[in-house]
């Protein structure tokens, strides 16, 4: 580092205002030429407004690329000076603008070509026996010129070595052979990036490119190594390099909007200054909260914090710049050169060596340089990375070196041909002040990176080193005081790690991206990998969040739950009130009411009442399949014990009612001992049934899964609906026939209406079917057995109070009804006997 004290003196002499011949500095003859292509300027001002293929011109000085300039000069003038690495020989260089553009870069790139003492392409002679005009090419700094020249020069096999080109694309070194480079690769610079974001749990990040090759090539690097390191993209967007454009300003406002509107608090930047500036000052304009900016070395060590305004307001900025030493001297060296700059006989003699290199072929290198001071350059010169043009000369040097077959005192000025150098410059290694370089397979140098933070105090920037990268990244945390209330990180997360029974729930476009959600009931987490909830079998259950699954218990209508309980409770009910009458019935059977009852019969359909009251215990318990076979039967085979019953005194009713003539005839038939015959035939028909339900489709025990969350409900499923309307059919038919033969008949005076209980019994019936079908359908729980045994005490409890305890009544508490004369009629059974003797 040159003393203050230099840079003063060096800043007081260049204080003139006359022009100075810097421009003549760029060009010198020798017996190997050195080509250098440099950004001496930038804003082309013709490019797209040229008629005929006239010279582009550039409009602006790059001060930066005039320091690289001046380094590859410095190199030079320090390796002819030395007495050791290429004694007796002398290196010439040739040194010219690319402007920033491909186009402007291949035309010296075409002289460089030329042969030499010629001014012709030696493009018809054999590439080996030609010499052309330069023995290698230091340059150009941008990787889309290279892509471009490199091509050029590897048809050629003459050596180029860039100084900044750091594109993974020209590390591939069939395409170019002879391009070398003194800086890593973006992919090492990419896998740094990837580590700091890693490091700080930063995962939910923004991306921007400019639309160059060093821009989007980096940006593509930096998404495929992201992707696979659980880092999301919120959005990658890209900014203009050409300002001028007129959508550029657009393009500027709708990526500021962007990162706006995804949130971010963490962008990586891949872009040369220009255009990062225009992306700051857009950001800084638009009010964008402050964020962490990742920079890279293309423009964290530029003018940007002396040339933004208000730049602080952006947040907090780190980035990574190669690790490069300093050049001992060379501050120095610029100083002295500037003011030599002045002096006309210095000026004199380097114009008329400039005139030796016909350097006026392309008109002059460096329009402005006649024009700036060494002020103009005091602070690049302290934070510009010279090294990489110093140790891209010397690595040209030592190549030159070993093709000659130099010794310490002297080199033989043998011709060299530029593709002989190439196999000096990939074996051993130089020396450079001291550190040791070495391309690698690819062609590339790497030194490693140094973490750089942008440290503001009192108004004044510090670049501030906090943490290194070779082959793994270390940071002093300490040191980096974020933009946050409490200096520590940002959080910038799209995700987070998910707990056991969570998995990932991708969110939006980002497949990367994601939500921890809990498993559902009946899934279960399986691993950590997982990135869907497993379900669990069908006999097992889980609860939300589950990390395994359980075993399903049984679920039915236990014995001792309260509403089994209840129900029971209500069946010895009824079953007692059954028993009761039929015991009331039994000691006053040879009275008037109980002979018109029905008599036996009573007592027989008071049996099958109460049996079908019981049958309600085959509801409750563990089902079984036997069980579900048989409860549908014994309900048929009551009811249908109590309804032929019926069907006999509605059969009765009807003769007497509608033909009372052929009635005493026909009654025989239906009353006394022959009555039992269709009692029995009616068993008998539904028997059949029942047979034909148990062959075709009985009721079937069926495992449900699917109703109870946690449990496995045991239930009899209907297996053919048409076995079903079989088997209940019957029972239907009956009381449809006693309904329609008993809800009209009515009766004279005090007389006792049989019919009446008849008509409301089976009305019950029908009624509580209706509604037991449509309930039964949609019941999926232990409701479903409960439903069905309510409906058999309904039904039982029905005919028991419309048709016998109504009779019991009168029994107990209005005997003066239990006459002949309320009862007498031609309904009323009489004694065989009487009845035959009447005939």
């Amino acid at each position: 580092m040159v003393p203050e004290l230099l840079l003063c003196l060096g800043l007081g002499c260049a204080g003139a205002l006359s022009p100075t011949c810097l421009s003549a500095q760029f060009s010198r003859p020798g017996d190997y030429i050195l080509g250098g292509l440099f950004p001496f300027g930038t804003d082309t001002i013709n490019l797209t407004s040229r008629s005929e293929p006239t010279l582009v011109v550039c409009e602006r000085l790059f001060l930066e690329g005039l320091v690289w300039a001046l380094g590859m000069r410095f190199a030079i003038d320090e390796i002819n000076n030395s007495t050791s690495l290429l004694p007796g020989v002398t290196l010439g260089y040739d040194m010219y603008d690319t402007c920033f553009e491909p186009l402007v870069a291949l035309q010296p790139s075409l002289l460089f070509l030329t042969r030499n003492g010629t001014a012709g392409i030696g493009i018809l002679c054999n590439s080996t026996d030609c010499q052309p005009r330069v023995t290698a090419v230091i340059g150009p700094h941008k990787s889309d010129l290279c892509l471009v020249t490199a091509k050029l020069f590897s048809s050629f096999w003459i050596p180029q070595v860039s100084y900044a080109a750091s594109s993974e694309k020209l590390s591939n070194t069939q395409l170019y052979p002879s391009f070398y480079r003194t800086v890593p690769s973006d992919k090492n610079l990419v896998e740094a990036v990837v580590l700091l974001l890693n490091r700080f749990g930063w995962n939910w990040i923004a991306t921007i490119a400019s639309e160059d090759e060093y821009g989007q090539g980096a940006q593509e690097l930096f998404l495929s190594i992201a992707g696979n390191n659980n880092i999301c993209i919120a959005f990658e967007g890209l900014i203009p390099t050409d300002l001028s454009e007129p959508n550029a300003k657009k393009q500027l406002e709708d990526t500021v909007n962007l990162i706006n509107k995804t949130k971010v608090n963490i962008i990586v930047l891949f872009a040369f200054h220009l255009p990062a500036q225009a992306l700051l000052e857009q950001s800084i304009r638009m009010g964008l909260s402050k964020k962490v900016w990742i920079g890279t070395k293309a423009w964290m060590l530029s003018d940007i914090p002396t040339s933004v305004p208000n730049i602080q307001s952006i947040g907090t900025v780190l980035g990574f710049v190669m690790k490069a030493g300093t050049v001992p001297g060379f501050q120095r060296y610029v100083a002295d050169l500037f003011t030599s700059v002045q002096q006309d006989e210095f000026c004199r003699e380097s114009r008329e060596l400039s005139r030796l290199m016909n350097a006026d072929v392309l008109g002059t290198h460096c329009r402005e340089c006649d024009h700036i001071s060494l002020g103009d350059l005091s602070f690049l010169l302290s934070i510009s990375q010279v090294q990489p043009v110093h140790v891209a000369v010397y690595s040209v040097a030592y190549a030159l070196h070993r093709a000659l077959g130099c010794t310490p005192k002297a080199c033989p000025k043998a011709p060299i041909r530029s593709w002989q150098l190439l196999q000096f410059m990939d074996t051993l290694p130089f020396e450079v002040n001291g550190q040791s370089f070495r391309f690698d397979q690819s062609h590339s140098t790497n030194t490693g990176y140094k973490l750089i933070f942008w440290s503001w105090k009192n108004g004044s920037l510090r670049y501030l080193p906090v943490g290194d990268y070779e082959q793994t990244l270390h940071i002093d945390e300490s040191q980096i005081q974020f933009h946050t209330p409490d200096q520590k990180e940002p959080t910038s997360e799209c995700f987070r790690h998910c707990k056991p029974g969570q998995v990932k729930r991708i969110k939006g476009f980002h497949l990367c991206c994601y939500d921890c959600t809990d498993c559902p009931e009946n899934t279960f987490w399986s691993s950590e990998d997982s990135s869907s909830c497993s379900p669990c079998p069908q006999h097992q259950w889980a609860p939300a969040r589950s990390t395994r699954c359980y075993e399903r218990s049984e679920r039915f209508l236990f014995w001792d739950e309260p509403l089994a309980i209840a129900l029971l409770a209500l069946m010895s009910i009824t079953v007692l009130l059954t028993c009761l009458a039929a015991l009331l019935f039994l000691r006053n059977l040879q009275t008037p009411l109980v002979r018109a009852a029905g008599g036996e019969r009573s007592l027989f359909a008071l049996l099958c009442l109460g049996l079908l009251s019981l049958s309600c215990c085959l509801y409750v318990g563990r089902p079984s399949g036997t069980l579900c076979a048989v409860q549908g039967v014994v309900y048929a085979l009551c009811l249908n014990g109590c309804f032929s019953t019926f069907l006999i005194k509605t059969l009765e009713i009807t003769l007497v009612t509608e033909f009372p003539r052929r009635a005493p005839s026909l009654l025989r038939w239906v009353t006394h001992r022959r009555s039992w015959l269709l009692v029995a035939l009616c068993l008998l028909t539904q028997g059949l049934l029942c047979l034909c339900h148990l062959h075709l489709g009985p009721t079937y025990l069926v495992p449900d899964y699917r109703s109870l969350p946690t449990e496995v409900l045991l239930v009899c499923n209907t297996k053919s609906w048409g076995a079903f309307a079989l088997l209940h059919g019957y029972n239907s038919c009956l009381a449809l026939v006693c309904f329609l033969g008993t809800f009209m008949v009515q009766t004279l005076g005090k007389r006792y209406n049989l019919a009446r209980g008849i008509t409301f019994a089976t009305l019950i019936y029908f009624v509580v079917w209706i509604f037991f079908v449509a309930i039964s359908a949609s019941l999926r729980t232990v409701l479903r057995a409960v439903s069905q045994v309510a409906t058999t005490l309904i039904i039982s409890l029905g005919i028991l109070g419309t048709y016998y305890l109504p009779k019991c009544y009168i029994i107990l508490f209005k005997p003066e009804m239990n006459t002949v004369d309320c009862f007498q009629n031609s309904i009323q059974e009489e004694p065989e006997e009487d009845s035959a003797n009447r005939q």
